[in-house]
């Protein structure tokens, strides 16, 4: 059969698409030399100066940059990227080659696992960041524009990183020397819309020097179903600092047990905390992080609560605990690391829990009750006449102020719980907040220019949750978020501020065995 001439209208489409092949070609190429990934940016200004290739000899990704940093609100790397929707995991070895320059390192260059809203500059976003220090953090940003935040561990750097998505939580998971993967107790939720861009980031931070940052064993795969094993409760003590620019998060311990109260010792070198009915003293240590903790004797008490906490002369452990199991709970003073005989300070046949020492160690503020019906009370350290403050509705929470000429507290009696205040004597009661929110356990800072509270959804009770941890400083008179979280009242229920600008929380997060705790 004959051939047909071709029209001059197709031979102008020939001509054009043989003349755009090499661009197509080009860009199959760019695909297929980026392996797993679709493409390839630089973010946070428009002259590329990195770069990202992948070697199928090696599976390995390599990417160059001398980006300066990704945080407060801006961006400055490289990032090879995919677009993509769902529930997703990452995981890579990330390390650092010997570098080509003769200065040293800066430490805080990063080998990033990323997922990004957008490619914009300041986009939310949520990543895991290798430092070349060793050190690791769950870094995010949660929305365009804001300053980023993050989660640190100051451990060895881990052989391999894991981030994974799941619905809008994401997790951290490490394996430090090849073991299975494992979480760490940093995890996040915040909303992507989909789709979403996923992918590898590097940076040098520093303008003036390029880099390098290696990523083998990448695997980008959905998130692998929930198994049917029993979940595992996780809690995570954290320390935060308060200030909006500067909202750094350092993980201080993470257990697969039931961690409580964090209350933060004068002088800021421990943290108290009740682990699975025990109380620890945990060492607080420079750079930040936890030591070894040391568990606290209670002697023949037994049934301790996490109502406990330090006297501010550091002389005393105020602790919540019966004589026999089952029996009502007492308030009894021991000495810090438990020795010697407990001494009984309340007496009562309604069960009575430890809340706050005032600033001059002479005087506990406690409460009595029940969960629907609960009363304030303060009484001399060293036993005597109880003094009662309140005589209504459910009342807890109760704290000094640093002069200790007011009681900050909880109370529903306005109809929900909010926050309050009183004179040392029951007297002059005030509001401090209304809002939606179930607001309670009031804790004011050392210099008492602020006060750090949780709120939770209304009807929540003493079940774990969505929690905030908020913060209002005196001078602005605003509400600030500090942290959002699962968590629940024990999440900061005695004193948790180590100084004007840090506190310390616990959140918690189920897990399930099997489903990311294998490479």
């Amino acid at each position: 059969m004959p051939t047909t001439p071709l029209s001059n209208s197709s031979l102008f489409a020939r001509a054009i698409f043989m003349l755009t092949l090499p661009a197509i070609v080009s860009a199959a190429t760019q695909t297929n030399a980026l392996g797993l990934f679709e493409g390839q940016a630089e973010l946070g200004h428009g002259t590329p100066r990195g770069n990202a290739t992948y070697s199928t000899a090696t599976d390995a990704y390599t990417l160059t940059s001398n980006g300066a940093n990704t945080w407060y609100h801006v961006d400055d790397f490289h990032f090879a990227w995919k677009k993509m929707s769902g529930d997703m995991t990452l995981t890579a070895d990330i390390s650092f080659p010997p570098p080509t320059y003769t200065h040293e390192p800066n430490p805080h260059r990063k080998g990033i696992l990323m997922f990004r809203q957008t490619l914009d500059p300041g986009a939310a976003y949520v990543a895991v960041g290798a430092h070349g220090s060793g050190m690791t953090a769950l870094q995010y940003r949660r929305a365009r524009g804001d300053n980023t935040e993050d989660i640190e561990l100051n451990i060895e750097a881990p052989q391999t990183v894991r981030i994974e998505k799941r619905g809008d939580v994401f997790t951290l998971y490490l394996s430090m020397k090849g073991e299975p993967l494992h979480p760490v107790g940093a995890s996040v939720s915040l909303h992507l819309t989909e789709p979403f861009y996923v992918g590898l980031g590097a940076l040098s931070h520093d303008t003036d020097t390029l880099d390098k940052v290696e990523f083998r064993h990448v695997k980008l795969e959905p998130t692998a179903a929930a198994a049917i094993s029993q979940p595992v409760l996780y809690s995570t003590l954290q320390t935060i600092q308060t200030e909006d620019q500067f909202r750094r998060a350092m993980l201080i311990r993470s257990i697969p047990a039931l961690m409580q109260s964090p209350n933060w010792a004068p002088g800021g070198k421990s943290i108290y905390v009740l682990e699975d009915g025990r109380i620890l003293n945990i060492p607080y240590l420079t750079p930040e992080a936890g030591g070894p903790p040391r568990t606290v004797a209670a002697l023949r008490l037994v049934d301790c609560s996490g109502n406990f906490g330090l006297s501010p002369d550091g002389k005393w452990l105020a602790v919540s605990c019966a004589d026999t199991h089952g029996g009502p709970h007492q308030v009894y003073v021991v000495r810090p690391d438990g020795t010697g005989t407990p001494r009984r300070v309340t007496q009562s046949a309604t069960p009575s829990f430890f809340h706050a020492w005032s600033p001059d160690s002479l005087t506990i503020a406690f409460t009595r009750g029940s969960a629907g019906k609960a009363d304030i009370f303060t009484i001399a350290a060293a036993g005597g006449t109880e003094k009662r403050l309140t005589h209504d509705t459910v009342n807890d929470g109760p704290d000094f102020s640093p002069d200790g000429k007011l009681i900050y507290f909880d109370s529903a009696r306005s109809g929900s719980t909010q926050i309050w205040r009183m004179q040392p004597d029951g007297s002059a009661a005030e509001q401090i907040t209304d809002d939606n929110s179930a607001n309670s356990s009031p804790h004011v800072s050392p210099d008492g220019k602020s006060i750090a509270f949780l709120g939770q959804p209304r009807g929540t009770g003493e079940a774990i949750g969505p929690t905030t941890l908020k913060i209002m400083t005196w001078s602005e008179g605003l509400i600030r978020t500090l942290a959002d979280f699962q968590g629940g009242r024990d999440s900061f229920s005695m004193y948790g501020w180590g100084d004007n600008n840090h506190v310390a929380f616990i959140s918690y997060r189920q897990f399930t065995p099997g489903n990311s705790d294998t490479q």
